[in-house]
């Protein structure tokens, strides 16, 4: 895919850290495009890791090892 040229608006927060020096070589053009891949990768986990969470609460097996798991955690901790 072709790269495009994009514009937007910076908060004093994002214009700081835009200004902060890139590592030798790096273009502020790269530092904004890891950074948003970064974000996109994490917003990405976050929805998979909440559907795998779901997933589990949902299967009355699943949340019972779960419940059994946590219970003898909180053992381990009452006891010392």
């Amino acid at each position: 895919m072709a790269a495009r040229a994009i514009s937007g608006q910076l908060d004093d927060e994002a214009d700081r850290a835009l200004r902060a020096p890139e590592p030798a070589g790096s273009t502020q053009s790269e530092a904004i495009r890891v950074a948003l891949l970064a974000d996109v990768r994490a917003r990405r986990r976050s929805k998979e890791l909440a559907a795998e969470v779901a997933a589990v609460e949902a299967d009355g097996r699943e949340r019972e090892e779960m419940l059994a798991v946590a219970e003898l955690t909180e053992s381990f901790r009452a006891a010392r």
